[in-house]
C-alpha cells in the first residue's frame, strides 16, 4: 500500500526544515525529501542567523535534522522528486521519485529554492570561497580587502557596487565587455572606482583563493576577492507543471502566506520569489507556509 502524507515537503533548505518542524509539532504526517542540492552547500559560513552565525551550512542542516527526528510523524528521505500528479483516483497528489518510489500527500508545499547560473564557469572555482554574490552574508569576511564586482548588466553593477562600497572602498569593477554609460561612469569616478570593460580571460587563484583577473587585453588586475551578480533560476518545474501562476516579475504568485493560486499547493524560500535570500527570511518564510497548511487541514477536516 502506498504511503500518504498530510504533506509533503520537497526542499531541505531552511524554508522546508522550518515547515517540517512546525507541521511535525502540529502532529501532521509529514515526509520531507532532501537530495543534499541546497544552493549554499558550497559556502564556508552562513551570517546573519540569529545564535547561528557564521555555522557552516552543513552543520546548521545537521542540526535541523536532529532536531525534527524528536517528531515520530516526520519521515527525511534522501530521494529526488521527478514528478508531481494529481492523482485520478483521489483528491491526493500522487509524487514520483527517481528511485522508482512514489507517495500520496493532500498537500505539497514547494521549497526546492533557486540556483546559480555564471557567464563565465571560471567563478565556479571561487564561489563561496573568495567570490560571493551577497554582501550582507560575506561582506564583513571581505572588508576593506581589494575586491572585484563581476557583472554584465548595468543596474546590477551599480546596485551592486554602491553596496559592497560600505564594507570596501577598495573595489575595481569588471564588466566583461559592457559599456557603462556616462551616468554610471561618472558615479564611480567621483568615489575613484576604477572600471575595465575588456572581456574577462581568467580568473587566477589557489584553492578557492582568488589572486587576480586577466583580462584579453592582456592586463592581469591583482584582487583577492569580489562579489559576483548571477543570474537565477529554479531547477525544475514543479511550479508551473502544478499551474501556480506567475507574476510578471518571475515570481510565483501567493496570498502573501504561502498558498499558491493551485488548490494544495504551497510555497516557501527562495522558490517563491526565484531570487536569492537569507537563511532567516527563508526559514520565516517556512514557517508561515506551514502554518497556512496546517490550519487549511484543520478548517477542511473539521
Amino acid at each position: 500500500m502506498m504511503n500518504k502524507y498530510d504533506c509533503i515537503i520537497i526542499g531541505g533548505g531552511p524554508a522546508g526544515l522550518s515547515a517540517a518542524l512546525t507541521l511535525g509539532r502540529a502532529r501532521r504526517k509529514i515526509a520531507i525529501f532532501e537530495n543534499g542540492t541546497n544552493r549554499n552547500r558550497v559556502t564556508q559560513e552562513s551570517h546573519g542567523f540569529l545564535t547561528r552565525d557564521g555555522i557552516k551550512p552543513q552543520a546548521f542542516k545537521n542540526i535541523a535534522m536532529k532536531e525534527l527526528e524528536s517528531y515520530p510523524s516526520i519521515s527525511i528521505l534522501d530521494q529526488t522528486v521527478i514528478e508531481i500528479n494529481e492523482d485520478d483516483s483521489s483528491d491526493f497528489f500522487l509524487v514520483n521519485t527517481s528511485n522508482n518510489e512514489s507517495y500520496l500527500s493532500e498537500k505539497i508545499l514547494l521549497a526546492t529554492g533557486i540556483q546559480e547560473e555564471f557567464n563565465l564557469p571560471q567563478i565556479r572555482q571561487y564561489y563561496g570561497k573568495s567570490m560571493f554574490s551577497c554582501p550582507y552574508c560575506d561582506g564583513w569576511e571581505l572588508r576593506d580587502k581589494p575586491l572585484a564586482i563581476i557583472a554584465e548588466n548595468e543596474a546590477s553593477i551599480s546596485h551592486m557596487t554602491k553596496l559592497v562600497y560600505n564594507w570596501s572602498q577598495d573595489l575595481i569593477v569588471f564588466t566583461n565587455g559592457l559599456q557603462l554609460s556616462d551616468n554610471v561612469r561618472n558615479d564611480f569616478e567621483r568615489k575613484k572606482i576604477k572600471v575595465y570593460t575588456a572581456v574577462i580571460k581568467n580568473l587566477h587563484g589557489d584553492d578557492g583563493n582568488l589572486f587576480s583577473i586577466e583580462l584579453e587585453t592582456g592586463e592581469n588586475i591583482l584582487r583577492s576577492g569580489g562579489f559576483v551578480v548571477p543570474s537565477f533560476y529554479r531547477p525544475n518545474k514543479f511550479a508551473k507543471q502544478l499551474n501556480c501562476q506567475v507574476g510578471e516579475n518571475g515570481a510565483i504568485i501567493t496570498d502573501g502566506a504561502g498558498r499558491t493560486t493551485a488548490d494544495g499547493i504551497y510555497i516557501a524560500g527562495e522558490t517563491e520569489k526565484g531570487g536569492p535570500s537569507s537563511l532567516m527570511i527563508a526559514a520565516a518564510e517556512g514557517f508561515k507556509a506551514a502554518s497556512s497548511i496546517n490550519m487549511d487541514i484543520t478548517v477542511e477536516r473539521f
